[in-house]
């Protein structure tokens, strides 16, 4: 009997693997290489007729090039910048994602440290917890009302889609960057176009960022960016972490030009202590210390939202090894030579729908 081919799950899924093999069967052995780089791929990953991609890994062309059976690489989560896409195509290598598996949760924790940071929440915790000042409001002083307040949301894909409707829900004023977003989608969101990244960042009383990470949009909020934003302003990222560079954040809050950052992502995970964010914001005595929310790439996570990763991942596995089409592929190969239109589901570039949200 010839062997089973061999689905590999590169990182962060360690346990006993029963999602994936109740949906693949006995279609495959299924292994997790409980990797935490590049390197700790290699004579393990070659053989491989489908990979499962978290986020703790990159695939390049020194992996990509030694694989030798791949039918699908899919990236267990929406954003797929760890993945060499362009050197995959030239294999006949399918690339797919999960570009709907966690919406609602980024959304959500976008919403919650926006309203953490601009009631004063976090801030108020922080220093009373440590006696640090008096019980009172004023430690938290001067907090506007959010109603008619701008939120500025950069990507209007399914997370700033569903972020927008939250921030209409609270009586903001939602305006939203996006260039390639068809015209007529604001108007049926009831939501404002602006055609000026410049004119969101200077208008914007809270700045959401619901961007994937590409060489268009790395570093496009950086110190000269946060110099543009209105006085006692909001930063909050759920996207990626290259998006910001957050070495900027600490001078930024001291200056008062941010009055808080919310951070769930960053371009080193987990960061060094040598991180001017992450010294900022465990020393006591910084003002980002209570002004600044940092979670560890989290926003994501929910225990559904994870197990719908998880099997959806898996499932396009499956169709892969039967042959079938996997909806998601999004840089135009599918399996068998036919070079579709690489522009279907999600595109190379910011700018498609499904690239958006660039979460997990």
């Amino acid at each position: 009997m010839s062997q089973l081919p061999r689905v590999v799950i590169t990182d962060f899924i360690t346990d006993d693997l029963e999602p994936e093999r109740r949906i693949l069967g006995d279609l495959a052995r299924i292994e997790a290489l409980d990797a935490h780089g590049e390197d700790d791929l290699v004579g393990r990953i070659e053989d491989a007729a489908a990979i499962m991609l978290y986020h703790y890994v990159s695939l390049t062309r020194k992996t990509i090039d030694r694989l030798t059976r791949c039918r699908l690489i899919i990236r267990c989560g929406v954003g797929c910048d760890n993945v060499d896409r362009e050197v995959a195509s030239r294999r006949g290598i399918p690339v797919a994602n999960v570009p709907d598996y966690g919406s609602e949760e980024v959304a959500d924790t976008a919403m919650g440290m926006m309203l953490s940071l601009a009631r004063g929440i976090a801030r108020l915790n922080s220093r009373l917890r440590a006696a640090r000042g008096e019980w009172s409001y004023t430690q938290a002083a001067p907090l506007a009302r959010l109603r008619g307040r701008q939120l500025g949301i950069v990507g209007l894909g399914r997370i700033g889609t569903a972020m927008a409707l939250r921030g209409k829900m609270l009586g903001m004023d939602v305006a939203f960057y996006d260039p390639y977003k068809p015209d007529g989608y604001d108007k049926a969101l009831g939501i404002r176009r602006l055609e000026s990244f410049a004119e969101l960042l200077a208008t914007s009383y809270v700045l959401s960022l619901h961007c994937p990470l590409t060489e268009e949009t790395r570093h496009m909020i950086d110190g000269d960016a946060l110099s543009q934003m209105p006085e006692r302003s909001y930063l909050i990222n759920t996207a990626r972490g290259g998006i910001v560079d957050t070495a900027a954040i600490p001078a930024a809050i001291v200056s008062g030009k941010l009055a808080g950052a919310g951070i769930d992502v960053l371009a080193c995970e987990p960061p060094g202590s040598f991180d001017p964010l992450i010294a900022a914001w465990r020393d006591p005595d910084h003002p980002a210390h209570d002004r600044v929310l940092i979670n560890p790439h989290a926003a994501f996570y929910s225990e559904e939202g994870l197990m719908e990763m998880r099997t959806k991942g898996a499932d396009a596995c499956r169709r892969a090894l039967l042959g079938e089409a996997v909806a998601t592929v999004i840089n135009g190969v599918h399996g068998n030579g036919d070079q579709r239109n690489g522009d279907r589901g999600n595109g190379v570039h910011w700018n498609k729908d499904a690239t958006h949200d660039a979460i997990g």
